[in-house]
């Protein structure tokens, strides 16, 4: 055989080799990929369970038995339970926030009378977080610029109170305990906060009804109060529904010294760098300070929180 022939023969046999190989690989990588999917079910089988739970026995809102005897009523609890239990990371959150900020808010209930359980109503309102609605509620207890100068916030060009947690836990304190001295009851205070006096009261009227959980409400009102519920038994039995958190997990208090100012301030960039901290950090614990700046024509006293933790400092 010459050389000429004998070159394309093995070109060609080299060719054929290199498609039978492929075509091998192909289906022994197809084999591969079938058989790590079966062992991905069964790992899912054996390792990643979903459980189904059944509400409490027994739960109360303010110390007032919930009554769930009524199927319905166990039902909208149910489904509470189990939307905030499998909502992972927003209600992990829930937990690491309420460790911050709970030790503010109890104190300030206290004092106002107010039942201790209100403070997952703040917490189902906006998270622990000073975040704004579509309908422009504003700060932790979401309220309405209207109803925030009702209760005695400050709210202006360059204030806005609604950002304070303690002054607006102060001012929704006096809400409560207005509607408290309306309704004598707990639940229908909680509902109001989300729709307002007028139309609780109203639906009361036009349904004959004595309770919340008589009342026949828009969705949003009619999950309110379970909503809450729900939140409170999670928040205080958190290893029964799957969660495990450690305490390092949890965000700390913030820590930090008062300082009063009186008159306008011009830059508080520079008051923060004065005070050795970056005008973003004096930003986060002031959030109610909506411009870089104080006109303070009144020369109203203002209280300033200053960050001792020296993480917050500049270095």
């Amino acid at each position: 055989m010459s050389k000429n022939i004998l070159i394309p023969n093995l070109l060609k046999a080299s060719f054929l080799a290199l498609v039978c190989l492929s075509i091998v690989q192909l289906f022994t990588h197809s084999y591969s990929a079938e058989k790590s999917s079966e062992e991905h079910a069964q790992r899912i089988k054996d390792s990643y369970n979903i459980f189904s739970f059944s509400p409490p026995s027994h739960i109360s809102f303010s110390d007032d038995s919930v009554p769930l005897h009524e199927p319905e009523v166990y039902e909208r609890l149910d489904r509470e339970l189990h939307a905030n239990t499998y909502f992972h990371s927003n209600t992990i959150l829930y937990f690491k926030r309420a460790n911050r900020w709970f030790p503010v808010i109890e104190p300030i209930l206290e004092k106002n009378n107010i039942p201790n359980d209100f403070k997952y109503l703040a917490l189902i309102e906006s998270g622990l977080q000073n975040v704004v609605s579509p309908a422009g509620a504003t700060g932790f207890w979401q309220f309405l610029e209207s109803t925030g100068k009702e209760y005695g916030l400050v709210i202006n060009g360059e204030i806005d109170e609604r950002y304070h947690v303690e002054k607006s836990t102060e001012a929704a304190c006096k809400y409560l305990n207005d509607a408290y001295e309306l309704y004598k009851d707990w639940a229908l205070v909680a509902a109001s906060y989300n729709t307002g006096m007028n139309r609780i009261t109203k639906e009361l009227e036009r349904q004959g009804a004595a309770s919340y959980y008589d009342l026949l409400l828009n969705n949003e009102t009619g999950r309110y109060v379970f909503r809450i519920l729900a939140v409170k038994q999670i928040l205080e039995n958190p290893v029964k529904y799957g969660f495990n958190i450690r305490k390092s997990d949890l965000y700390a208090p913030l820590e930090f010294e008062n300082e009063t100012i009186q008159g306008p301030v011009q830059s508080f960039s520079e008051f923060a760098k004065e005070k050795n901290m970056s005008y973003k950090i004096l930003k986060y614990f002031n959030p109610w300070l909506r411009r870089d700046y104080l006109k303070n024509t009144n020369n109203t006293a203002y209280t300033i929180k200053l960050p001792t933790n020296s993480d917050y400092k500049l270095h």
